[in-house]
């Protein structure tokens, strides 16, 4: 009987992982004792992803508000520092916030509206079309955000962050000024050294502030990108991808873990041999339809990948090939001229139309959304992910 399953996402539960934990032991260990708990077995080109979190911890990825404010006030070091586009986020942002205000007597706060850069909504689009302001060009002020607007709350949350970050910076002891606005260059009569916060357009940001007259401009990429007194640091992405760890630590991204998945890739094999993938995955990109949020609050899908998941998917789209190259087939004669095509398919297809509609992004990306809905950010305690048959096609016995 032909086999009738396609691609298969499997959560695997692992123990807490802790700083200094043997993770490419843990992880290796854990896949096979799920294959052998629930009767499956590895597969070559089987998918093994572990989400970030568990990465950095084991690594110990770590650094402090103290750390932070340190590396602001050496590459900085002015009174006044202006940060522009933080997304609304407790998690994310909330203590970085705290590091950044302790490095400065003054800060000021520029607010993207309606939304930040990965769809928090300050305001609903019905409320800035009925206000009458205009946000390609109106720069407001706190108070004139709130008569406007009156003091919205998040709708998940129930957060009021313009409030909250306000509260947050002055606790730190930074006098704070709030400003909203959407082009970076609204900040310079107000702030002239700037951090700006935003993730997937950070470098046309700090462009466009240099070329419009900024002192000095660092990316959060920049900040933390080296160890402060023996703390944790990220060399490519800084405070990026950062997480609450306490009220006065965050968990960096993981940094230097091409050896990790590389050696979970020979543990399998030495183990069962079975010549798997293996990546580590951070935020998929998918949008909530009713949040309106998208997923993609860390600077890539997955910094740490092996060989095989190079690329982007190469298919043909088995609804185009039924309804026009083979409309009048029905049966196995269909079944057997779509395989065919299958088997006989170029290696690249692009602009071929049978392949219109498959998605083209990076494998990585395909199989990081797929790995984070799979794991879920919550209680699951799956932080490793399975993956089978995702390479397969119609063809695969």
């Amino acid at each position: 009987m032909s086999r009738m399953v396609g691609t298969i996402s499997r959560g695997i539960r692992c123990p807490i992982i802790r700083q200094g934990d043997d993770l490419a032991q843990i992880v290796t260990d854990s896949v096979l004792e799920a294959a052998a708990s629930e009767g499956f077995s590895l597969r070559d080109r089987d998918v093994i992803a572990i989400t970030e979190s568990v990465v950095a911890r084991a690594q110990g990825n770590y650094c402090s508000v103290e750390n932070i404010a340190a590396d602001i006030k050496a590459k900085l070091g002015s009174d006044t520092i202006g940060i522009l586009f933080p997304i609304l986020s407790r998690n994310r942002f909330a203590i970085c916030l705290r590091g950044i205000a302790k490095a400065c007597k003054k800060l000021v706060i520029l607010l993207s509206y309606p939304s930040d850069e990965v769809g928090n909504e300050l305001i609903t689009l019905d409320q800035l079309d009925e206000s009458g302001v205009n946000p390609y060009s109106d720069v407001l002020t706190e108070a004139q955000f709130i008569e406007t607007f009156g003091r919205p709350r998040h709708p998940f949350t129930g957060m009021d962050y313009v409030a909250y970050y306000r509260e947050l910076a002055e606790s730190c002891g930074a006098q704070v000024e709030i400003l909203f606005g959407n082009h970076a260059h609204q900040i310079l009569p107000y702030a002239d050294h700037l951090i700006n916060c935003d993730i997937h357009t950070r470098r046309r940001t700090k462009r466009l502030l240099e070329k419009a007259g900024a002192k000095k401009v660092l990316s959060l990429d920049e900040i933390m990108d080296a160890p402060i007194e023996g703390s944790g640091y990220n060399a490519d992405f800084g405070l990026l991808g950062s997480n609450k760890a306490t009220e006065d630590t965050v968990k960096l991204f993981p940094r230097d873990a091409q050896p990790l998945v590389e050696d979970i890739q020979n543990r399998v094999l030495q183990a069962c041999g079975k010549y798997v993938e293996v990546m580590v995955y951070g935020d998929g990109a998918f949008k909530d339809p009713q949040g309106k949020i998208w997923e993609l609050a860390d600077p890539m899908v997955a910094p740490f990948f092996t060989e095989g998941l190079k690329g982007t998917p190469n298919e043909l789209k088995l609804k185009y090939l039924a309804d026009n190259d083979f409309a009048g087939l029905s049966g196995q004669a269909l079944k057997d001229a779509i395989s065919e095509s299958i088997r006989k398919k170029d290696a690249d297809l692009v602009g071929n139309m049978a392949s219109e509609g498959t998605t083209p992004r990076q494998l990585t990306d395909l199989i990081g959304s797929l790995c984070d809905l799979t794991s879920g950010s919550g209680d699951k305690g799956t932080p490793v992910v399975l993956i089978q048959g995702y390479f397969d096609n119609y063809t695969n016995e």
